[in-house]
């Protein structure tokens, strides 16, 4: 298993994302600033990974805080969870924690200063799990989806690096798949400007022995035309109620392409990137990142000085593209604004 995200007594331990493929590096957060600047920074990524790290870096902060009063932990926990709340606005798993680290507080607010440390952790612990759990299950449940053999296109990294470990949730969808006996093989888009498809999707799937072919952004068109790909299944940060879809830049692009192509474009995505009270995709912030993950490939500079740059993060796929979304709940299909409702009032269907 990968583990992306680890909970010890010295920090947070991480695998650092911008390194790979070709170093596999630990870092260790010893402060809450820590975790926050390596959300920032892509150190860790992935939706629900970033949830699971935001969690954790709130518990740790909490845990050191120098508070003897439960009134002095409160404001240093209020100041923590609103500059958390800063690191990456379009993912929708960050503020799912966040509110989810303020019940607990509220819950245990009666209790001493040290027992909400601890309950604070133990919180934080139970959302890596349980993390775990609801991959496994978006997995199996996605994996009934995919043919029994043929090409499947994926688009930026939704797998064990984008959550907590395990299977991951698009990935997840393919490997369960492909461990059931169904014979396929994966196409992973590069993924510009970050190169999450070349650097992280390419490097899960060959552990784990899954033939992945890169290609460029610009190439899925042309496979698809050529009968190249049979279904496409991807991640996503943010799902509205109606069922438009924010995820990585160029999601969108695959999404017509295979509308126009008659093939099948997937969503996997826990419960927890479900906004239910976000309307549509026109209510999503879209993060606006630096200009020099698109003039620059690593240390070399590939754009001239000076030049103007556009750089979202993300983009919405309105729901008319999209053929069913996979959560742990269950396989939501079109009209979204009554099957994710239906999905809303579930418990968790494994």
């Amino acid at each position: 298993m990968i583990k992306t995200i680890e909970w010890t007594d010295g920090g947070i331990r991480l695998l650092d994302q911008t390194k790979l493929p070709t170093e596999e590096v630990y870092v260790t957060c010893h402060t809450w600033e820590e975790v926050a600047d390596a959300i920032k920074k892509m150190i860790v990524r992935g939706a629900p990974a970033i949830g699971v790290a935001a969690a954790m870096g709130i518990a740790l902060g909490a845990r050191d805080a120098d508070a003897g009063h439960v009134a002095e932990l409160r404001r240093e926990f209020d100041h923590i969870c609103e500059e958390m709340a800063e690191t990456r606005p379009t993912a929708v798993n960050l503020f799912w924690a966040i509110r989810r680290m303020r019940e607990k507080f509220e819950q245990c607010s009666e209790m001493p200063v040290e027992r909400i440390r601890q309950e604070l952790i133990a919180e934080a612990q139970r959302m890596f799990v349980e993390d775990l759990a609801v991959n496994e299950a978006i997995s199996k449940h996605g994996a009934t989806l995919l043919p029994s053999s043929g090409a499947v296109l994926t688009h930026c990294n939704a797998g064990a690096l984008a959550t907590a470990g395990g299977y991951g949730t698009a990935l997840g969808v393919i490997r369960v798949a492909v461990e059931s006996g169904k014979k396929l093989t994966v196409y992973a888009d590069e993924t510009r400007p970050f190169l999450q498809g070349s650097r992280l999707t390419a490097w899960e799937l060959m552990k784990d022995g899954i033939p992945t072919t890169v290609i460029s952004d610009n190439m899925a068109g042309a496979m698809m035309r050529q009968g190249k790909i049979q279904a496409a299944v991807v991640g996503a940060d943010r799902v509205a109620a109606n069922g438009d879809v924010a995820n990585k830049i160029g999601t969108y692009t695959v999404a017509v392409l295979a509308k126009e192509h008659g093939i099948p474009f997937y969503v996997a995505a826990p419960w927890s990137s479900v906004d239910m009270e976000c309307p549509d995709g026109e209510h999503i912030p879209i993060e606006q990142r630096s200009a020099r993950e698109v003039t620059h490939v690593g240390a070399t500079r590939i754009a001239p000085e000076g030049v103007q740059i556009e750089n979202p993060a993300f983009d919405v796929t309105p729901a008319r593209y999209v053929t069913a979304i996979i959560t742990e709940r269950g396989i939501a299909r079109a009209p979204y604004t009554e099957s994710l409702k239906r999905l809303a009032e579930t418990a968790m269907a494994v």
